[in-house]
């Protein structure tokens, strides 16, 4: 199985320091120094430039020399006011995604000689971004001491990831969306708006390349790891070999389709033709790419494939693509949830899909016949779901989707899997939400997100959030569960 990490990139990151000219450029050198030490101590390498910009000129040279030492993600530190006009054409002509910070005045005996009034230049350069219309990332609290700008560094290197993905992402579609499933259907022109490729393909071009993978010599390799990595759970050893077949297939035409991308992801057809003419369904080798950092996204949902791939860059590590399923019934609520979590009823729901989250997210797994499929459909060809309840821990549910009038929209928020059997089939999982009952209703109905959300298997909401800032989304089009007392517009105040 390929490595995840083939999939994402990891962002070289780059610091300059930049310096007002009637300020001793010695105190940025010194607190930039500082930082980078403090940032390898703990976090991994960055290229320290040693130009201090304090104008134009400076800043060209400090270009170059980012441009010559491979840095994609630039951090402009203010170690003193700094020079506005300069230290923005940085972010400006830089190829990558930037941040900007400042340093914190280091002690009481030197607020005389040494005091370097970053606080005061983080306004100007913010208002000079403006003016240029250029968009740089600002944490929330800007200013800190060499510890604390490493640490917002490190933050940033996340966001960084995901903003150079997204700009070398293709995302790889076949087939229209199934009837009914509008909901899954958005226009695609945000997608070039952000820097995403898009090529859509026939269901018939994938089952010519799956024909043609007949007999394809690697195929006996990848059922065996198959059969390993289910164990127990290989209830279904007659469909392994097709399952081998369809996985060759998918990875040797994302290989072959790349074309001047680097990343890339699938939007899949599964119903209602996938299981008569392929023979099974692809629930399975949905699973596998996922862990391969190649989400897969059912039913042609290609912002549900763009949105896992952002919860995989963010997180690094698979993540799932579920439906915003179905209530957590009340005597499984009193006998197994309430007393034992902090939640309430409305907290609640069950995420659910047909088995396409991988068996390490999963607290066992069996490979099963699809369910629904199958009570119209001859069961053997309804074969090559991993079904089994999601691992407990922690989780975060989000999307990013164009409305039907090409605006961005995004939610996110954060919650966790719970320990508790589902007695039921697909891969699903009682999911909590703090106050998930007022969000699903004044955020998630009201705005008209469709029903797939992605997940990721940790905390990512900090990140998230600013990616979608970054990537275009107004603040206002952010959606998150508010806490009590915290009302939605749309909430009725009585």
């Amino acid at each position: 199985m390929r490595n995840l990490y083939d999939n994402i990139p990891s962002a070289k990151l780059g610091i300059v320091a930049v310096s007002r000219d009637c300020f001793p450029k010695s105190l940025s050198e010194s607190r930039r120094t500082k930082i980078v030490k403090a940032y390898e101590k703990k976090y991994g390498s960055i290229y320290e430039c040693p130009i201090i910009v304090e104008n134009e000129l400076d800043a060209k040279a400090a270009l170059e020399a980012l441009n010559e030492n491979q840095a994609e993600a630039l951090v402009v530190f203010l170690g003193n006011f700094g020079p506005e006009t300069s230290e923005t054409l940085l972010v400006k002509y830089f190829k990558g995604p930037s941040m900007v910070i400042g340093a914190a005045e280091e002690g009481k005996e030197k607020l005389l000689d040494d005091r370097g009034d970053a606080y005061c230049g983080m306004l100007n350069a913010s208002y000079n971004l403006a003016l240029r219309n250029l968009k740089a990332y600002i944490p929330e609290y800007p200013v800190g001491d060499d510890e604390e700008c490493a640490e917002m560094i490190s933050e940033f290197q996340t966001i960084a990831n995901a903003l150079i993905a997204l700009q070398n992402l293709k995302i790889i579609s076949f087939g229209p969306r199934p009837q009914d499933f509008l909901a899954c259907n958005a226009p695609i022109k945000r997608l070039y708006d952000m820097g995403v490729e898009l090529e859509e393909n026939s269901e018939l071009d994938l089952f010519e390349a799956f024909k043609k993978h007949e007999g394809d010599k690697r195929i006996p390799a990848v059922a065996e790891e198959m059969a390993k990595e289910l164990g127990g759970g290989n209830k279904k050893p007659e469909v392994l070999s097709q399952l081998a077949q369809y996985e060759l297939t998918l990875l040797d035409w994302l290989e072959a389709h790349k074309g001047m991308r680097k990343y890339t992801v699938v939007a899949g057809k599964c119903w209602p033709a996938f299981q008569t003419q392929f023979g099974f369904v692809p629930c399975y080798v949905n699973s596998r790419l996922a862990q391969m950092g190649i989400p897969a996204a059912c039913e042609v949902d290609i912002y549900g494939a763009l949105s896992e791939y952002l919860g995989t860059v963010v997180s690094r590590d698979t993540v799932t693509l579920l439906d915003i399923n179905n209530t957590v019934p009340t005597d499984m609520f009193l006998e197994e949830i309430k007393g034992k979590y902090p939640y309430q009823k409305s907290d609640l729901f069950m995420g659910f899909h047909c088995g396409n989250t991988a068996s390490t997210k999963l607290a066992f797994c069996e490979m099963r016949n699809q369910k629904i499929m199958a009570r119209s459909l001859p069961p053997e060809v309804t074969n090559g779901t991993l079904e089994g309840d999601l691992a407990p821990g922690q989780a975060t549910i989000f999307r990013l989707q164009s409305t039907a009038d090409a605006k961005l929209r995004a939610y996110v928020a954060q919650g966790e899997i719970l320990n508790v059997k589902t007695r039921s089939f697909g891969a699903i999982g009682v999911i909590a939400v703090p106050e998930m009952g007022r969000f699903y209703r004044h955020a998630l109905l009201t705005k008209n997100f469709p029903h797939h959300t992605a997940v990721t298997f940790s905390h990512n909401g900090k990140a998230l959030f600013e990616v979608f800032k970054l990537l275009g989304v107004e603040p206002e089009e952010i959606y998150f569960n508010r806490g009590k007392g915290d009302r939605y517009p749309t909430e009725n105040p009585f």
